[in-house]
């Protein structure tokens, strides 16, 4: 299920457990530096075989993370940024109000005069 406005609990359930794993955190970090890249390519990258990328794309695809297009005989994989944003403003944003990073300020300060 695709949604632009809010996200579904249940589509927050599939990004948080995506985004659980290091190597689709990878994964996501080559295509953030490189868009759209073949599973050939991330397999280069990767200590794993095309199985195991395939096996990563697909629940990054069901997340919604990644986007894939079929180029001649190839799938390229784009990353999807607006389920991240979504995630950010639902579950980090609120808790970085000014009283909060006010008191993390005071913390490190406090840290770094001991």
């Amino acid at each position: 299920m695709v949604t632009y406005g809010r996200c579904m609990p249940e589509d927050d359930d599939l990004v948080f457990k995506a985004l659980a794993d290091p190597t689709r955190r990878s994964i996501l970090d080559r295509l953030f530096l490189t868009d759209g890249l073949s599973v050939s390519e991330l397999e280069r990258e990767l200590p794993m075989s095309r199985f195991g990328v395939a096996k990563h794309l697909r629940v990054l695809e069901e997340a919604n993370l990644i986007t894939v297009r079929t180029v001649g005989r190839e799938r390229r994989s784009h990353l999807n940024r607006i389920p991240i944003r979504q995630i950010h403003d639902r579950w980090i944003d609120k808790y970085t109000e000014p009283a909060t990073a006010a008191l993390v300020r005071l913390k490190r300060q406090l840290e770094e005069d001991s």
